[in-house]
């Protein structure tokens, strides 16, 4: 399997763990999201947050997960740059969601280019 869609995986898997219970719990999250005007969607976005990231999890074992977890927080990020372009915020403030769009796009494409899905 190729390295560079294996360190994709751990690092989104990583990264949206703890962003997942970051949004969840911590007070600047609270205040991010008070900003942007979706306070009533902080705990669904931590919540698909984690799920994104315990879906990649599976996704060693059932392959089919990889790509509806990858997929789904690749809509996800593209949602977060929309909503901070949106706010006003600049290109910088967005790279963290573009990047982990990216990323997670790459994996999607990945496990549906190579055949990491079984063909049916």
């Amino acid at each position: 399997m190729n390295m560079l869609y294996q360190a994709c995986k751990v690092l989104s898997i990583l990264l949206f763990l703890y962003y997942g219970l970051a949004v969840l719990v911590a007070n600047a999250m609270v205040e991010e999201f008070a900003r942007f005007g979706l306070v009533r969607f902080r705990k669904l976005t931590g919540i698909l947050e984690l799920l994104g990231s315990l879906g990649l999890i599976l996704g060693y074992f059932l392959p089919q997960f990889t790509v509806a977890a990858a997929g789904g927080l690749t809509l996800m990020m593209g949602v977060g740059v929309v909503v901070r372009l949106r706010c006003g915020d600049s290109l910088a403030d967005a790279l963290p969601a573009i990047v982990m769009l990216l990323i997670n796009l790459y994996i999607v494409v990945y496990a549906l280019g190579v055949g990491t899905i079984p063909a049916r």
